[in-house]
């Protein structure tokens, strides 16, 4: 039977940043993850990191990389009825800005330097189950090249994703859960073309909505509003270009440049919430206690800063003896948490197409787009929630 002080579960940002930042305060941790560490890669996902994102990645020793590579971002793009907004994000929250640097290379740091420090990471661990979590003696048992094995450890943290176990090992009826689930998808392709903008163009339009981000100043990231019925092989990537070109503003639609797909692939949207997030000596982060649809670009951001307050409140366990930082993290994260909620569920709603939607809700909908290209107070209250509300102390 192994022993460490903090098992953490699941091998994504969340899990490997949390491990990360424990190591640096001189905290024994060991990650198990179900997948192989080529699969956790393998994964696509969104790269808005916040500056308090970016600043957590610099005080793991990570940051370098993305220094080097990320793209700083001051403002977005709004595209709506022909014409198109800049929202300068910087100048509306005092020199705050966004960096554009992909999940999955903000992975490979982390992995990358959790092998270089000789931390481990049990990768292709099957069958996880957690024991006696309300007892100051919690364990883990997992499965790994035909052997069960089990972990001792002080604490748990669940950091493996909607589908994983830890958040499933809390009994149901102390758990509450909240949902919305949207009734349609972003079909996605990455692909080798320059950007249309130097930022992102978020966009509305009657047949959905549409985002044309970027991984690098080669490399777009580009999306549309479509059917959760319809599958990846309807879409031809010239039905995609031509099927995003028509949602744009004529500017932006005159700077795309179709190219083949290197990825394409359709995500549902949903909202989640998990409360609450903690339940004896297991902690949940990250996917594991909430979604968020992707729209305001809050669900990477939202991990690392579960991540900040969990490993604050780990660090002041071991070095100050004290557990009030650990009591009192549920209730500080499910504060941000539902922040975060209601900001990426006013943008989903601001610009996508519902189905049920009448007549009088489109109206409503484009008065609220009006009222945003022509008012500073709007504009700043978006600005302020995108960059990213303060986090506590």
């Amino acid at each position: 039977m192994q022993g460490t002080q903090v098992a953490i579960i699941g091998a994504g940002p969340a899990g490997l940043l949390l491990g990360a930042l424990l190591h640096k305060a001189g905290i024994a941790n060991l990650i198990l993850e179900q997948r192989s560490s080529d699969y956790v890669l393998s994964r696509i996902r969104a790269g808005i990191l916040e500056q308090t994102t970016v600043a957590l990645l610099e005080e793991a020793g990570v940051a370098e990389r993305l220094h080097r590579e990320g793209l700083v971002h001051s403002g977005i793009y709004l595209s709506f009825d022909g014409a198109r907004q800049h929202i300068d994000l910087q100048k509306l929250t005092g020199g705050r800005a966004v960096t554009v640097y992909g999940q999955t290379e903000m992975t490979r740091d982390l992995m990358e330097a959790r092998a270089a420090a000789g931390m481990t990471t049990l990768y292709e661990a099957e069958q996880v189950a957690l024991h006696d979590i309300t007892t100051d003696k919690p364990r883990v048992s997992y499965l790994r090249n035909g052997r069960r094995e089990e972990l001792r450890c002080d604490f748990i943290a669940g950091c493996d994703g909607f589908h994983g176990v830890s958040r499933q090992s809390i009994p149901a009826e102390l758990l509450k859960t909240f949902e919305r689930v949207y009734p349609f998808g972003w079909l996605g392709v990455l692909a080798d073309t320059p950007p249309v903008a130097h930022e992102l163009v978020y966009a509305h339009h009657p047949r959905g909505f549409a985002l044309c981000s970027m991984r690098s100043k080669t490399r777009s990231r580009c999306y549309v509003q479509c059917s959760l019925s319809d599958s990846v092989e309807q879409w031809s990537d010239a039905r995609f270009w031509d099927e995003l070109r028509s949602r744009l503003d004529p500017a932006t639609a005159a700077a795309l440049q179709p190219a083949a797909a290197i990825e394409k692939s359709i995500a549902p949207l949903r909202s989640f919430v998990a409360e609450p997030m903690r339940h004896g000596r297991l902690f949940l982060a990250g996917d594991a206690a909430h979604i968020v649809p992707p729209t305001g670009a809050k669900g990477l951001n939202l991990a690392a800063s579960d991540v900040r307050y969990l490993s604050r409140a780990l660090i002041e366990h071991y070095r100050e003896r004290s557990d009030a930082g650990l009591d009192q993290y549920s209730e500080k994260a499910l504060r941000r948490v539902w922040r975060a909620e209601r900001f990426s569920w006013t943008m989903t709603r601001l610009l996508h197409s519902f189905p049920e939607q009448g007549g009088f809700e489109q109206r409503l909908q484009r008065a609220e787009l009006d009222y945003l290209f022509s008012s500073t107070a709007a504009q700043t209250s978006l600005a302020e929630n995108y960059v990213g509300l303060a986090l506590e102390d």
